[in-house]
């Protein structure tokens, strides 16, 4: 735990806290007779500590309870540096201050700018908000990158100091803003924000946020959303005519709707409705201050359950490949003496009530260390054993890994294991990642299926046809090993993509640039068609976001596509639900067959290595320069 505190007027205490269950502001009193000092910590997350203890020389010693629970606490002075007092509204500047002096002009020489820069001498890393005090010292914060342990923190870098190295301003946080003399920062920790001086070394004063209220007119704040959510799409829209639409009519229609609402979702109704006016995709609306329904966390197993016998049967666990370490549940880790079959007769010693819905046994234990009984038979007796697992907040990404795994088996059994199957759910991150750890494992298959049903878009992607479309060059020859084909991150046998209605975005860019590439034919339904993309707007007031597709497709021949209609398949086979009984797909058979049939057609090529030269003195074969 850490605590940075400063003593104001009537020994009024404020400060910050770094504690275990996360980081706030701190706010007190302290009795300089007895050194003793009481304070309320409030905590990012809605808890709050209370803090009670001595000061005795450097150490602090008293105890910290929250939720019920008392720690005892003993902290060490580390420093530290007291803010210059913070002069409050209607009181005179300081002596010395600079206030009423006229500001130094500054010229910029725009001309050579780029090579004046210098590349400064710190360690590397992810850099954000970069500041500079009245001293011109630079600030910046360093963000951690994904997957570290390391914290975020603000830190200052001097080009007069010899050293050359940075300093720690503040930890904790990456965010910050600098006054606008760049005497003072403002820090953010969660929910709670800080004043200290813009230098190294400095501690900050608790920016006091209780008793700030403000009176909300909700009609008022629905008008300006409305007007604002109009004029979003009026400015960014990428078409200045509004596909045809007379915007300010529009205006006028749906404002008059505006009075009759009676409530928050009332009024996101008539913006979504508004915005419908445009026949676009992407024009999204969501967010904003509408009520929260009151939810409980569930426990999960990663597994289906049925009841049989008068008791819950474990009918299904969920797991990805054999090889995904990643993809495994709590029924499914090493040593788990728990299979498909056994009964599960009570969590943490309390039988589970049949009359229930299963999971009524697991509310509240998302995430949470739990004793399960089970067995082979129904009913308690000498073969019941308990396991200890530790529950799912969520299973999806096993059901998730469990559907691909099942596919890429069911194509690999039917070709006999010539063909791979990849599934790639957006273009995004995800997409991305997914696509190239199932690549990397099947480009030695004869040919492959790209499955992008379902596809939630994302980015444009390019890259994702360069890795399926990249070009043979050569081969290398091997003495003791199987000749390279070049380059050997690639693939060169025929292929076929699955396309579905749920397919969108990005996932309409992906089967159109697939057909361009000629990589292969596409099998299944009619894309969403949804390729005017969207960038970045301005919230409305209330956090609410409104869209405005920003950038539309068009083809090289100057006409529009896509957007409205969609990517047709080449081969249309429709999700049958009669015909998916018992997990079947009527859409990846038909894609196995496709894909066979082309292997007959226009199998990979195979390297034709040459004989061996004869190279003797300075002979060459001409065909071979």
């Amino acid at each position: 735990m850490k605590m940075v505190l400063t003593l104001g007027a009537g020994n009024a205490v404020r400060g910050t806290v770094e504690t275990p269950i996360g980081n706030g502001t701190l706010a007190g009193t302290f009795n300089p007779a007895t050194k003793e000092m009481t304070a309320t910590a409030s905590i990012e997350g809605g808890h709050e500590v209370a803090i009670a203890g001595r000061f005795m020389g450097s150490t602090f010693t008293g105890t910290g309870t929250a939720n019920g629970v008392t720690a005892q606490l003993k902290l060490e002075r580390q420093g530290g540096a007291a803010s210059r007092p913070v002069p409050q509204a209607g009181q005179p500047p300081a002596s010395g201050s600079d206030a009423g002096k006229p500001r130094d002009k500054v010229a910029i020489d725009f001309e050579g700018f780029e090579a004046r820069a210098i590349q400064l001498p710190v360690r590397r890393g992810n850099f954000a908000n970069l500041a500079v005090n009245d001293r011109g010292q630079l600030f910046y914060a360093r963000v951690p990158s994904q997957g570290s342990d390391d914290q975020p923190s603000i830190r200052l870098f001097d080009l007069k100091d010899e050293k050359r190295e940075e300093k720690t301003v503040a930890t904790g946080s990456s965010s910050f803003q600098i006054s606008a003399d760049g005497k003072k920062l403002l820090v953010i920790r969660g929910m709670g924000a800080t004043i200290q001086d813009a230098a190294p070394g400095a501690t900050g004063e608790a920016v006091v946020t209780a008793g700030m209220t403000a009176s909300v007119d909700p009609r008022a704040e629905w008008r300006q959303m409305f007007l604002d959510a109009w004029r979003i799409e009026r400015d960014f829209f990428y078409d200045p005519n509004m596909h045809g639409v007379d915007w300010k009519a529009v205006r006028e229609q749906y404002g008059r709707m505006l009075e009759d609402a009676v409530n928050r979702e009332d009024v996101s109704y008539v913006i979504s409705e508004m915005i419908a006016e445009l026949n676009v995709g992407h024009a999204y609306y969501f967010g904003g201050d509408v009520q929260a329904q009151p939810s409980v966390s569930v426990g999960l197993l990663g597994a289906d359950l049925e009841l049989n016998d008068g008791a819950f049967r474990i009918a299904r666990i969920y797991r990805g490949g054999p090889w995904d370490s990643d993809a495994r549940g709590p029924l499914d880790q090493p040593g788990m003496k728990v299979k498909e079959g056994d009964y599960l007769l009570a969590v943490n010693g309390v039988p589970i009530d049949t009359t229930k819905d299963p999971w009524a046994a697991f509310q509240g234990m998302a995430e949470q260390t739990v004793t399960l009984t089970v067995s082979s038979r129904p009913k308690p007796d000498s073969d019941a054993r308990e396991v200890v697992v530790k529950l799912l907040a969520a299973d999806g990404h096993l059901r998730y890994r469990e559907w691909i795994e099942r596919n890429r088996a069911h194509v690999e059994k039917q070709t006999g294991g010539r063909v791979g199957y990849i599934y790639v759910p957006d273009t995004g991150i995800n997409g991305q990642n997914d696509l190239v750890r199932q690549f990397v494992g099947q480009r030695g298959k004869d040919a492959l299926i790209i499955d992008e049903r379902w596809n939630g878009g994302g980015q444009i992607p390019t890259r994702f046809i360069e890795l399926l479309n990249r070009p043979l060059t050569n081969y290398w020859a091997r003495r003791d090993h199987a000749d390279w084909a070049w380059p050997p991150d690639a693939h060169f046998g025929p292929k076929v993509m699955l396309i579905n209605g749920l397919a969108g975005s990005g996932g309409d860019a992906f089967p159109w640039y697939f057909r361009q590439a000629g990589l292969g034919k596409l099998v299944g339904t009619r894309t969403w068609g949804g390729l005017i993309g969207i960038s970045g707007y301005p919230p409305l007031v209330d956090g609410a976001t409104v869209t405005a597709p920003s950038f539309a497709f068009y083809e090289k021949d100057g006409s529009w596509g896509v957007e409205g209609h969609g990517v047709d398949p080449d081969i249309e086979v429709l999700d049958d639900p009669a015909l998916m009984v018992n997990g079947r797909d009527p859409q990846l058979d038909t894609a196995i067959k496709v894909v066979m049939d082309e292997l007959k057609r226009n199998p990979p090529p195979a390297p034709k290595r040459p004989p061996y030269p004869n190279r003797r003195g300075f002979g060459l074969d001409p065909k071979d320069r």
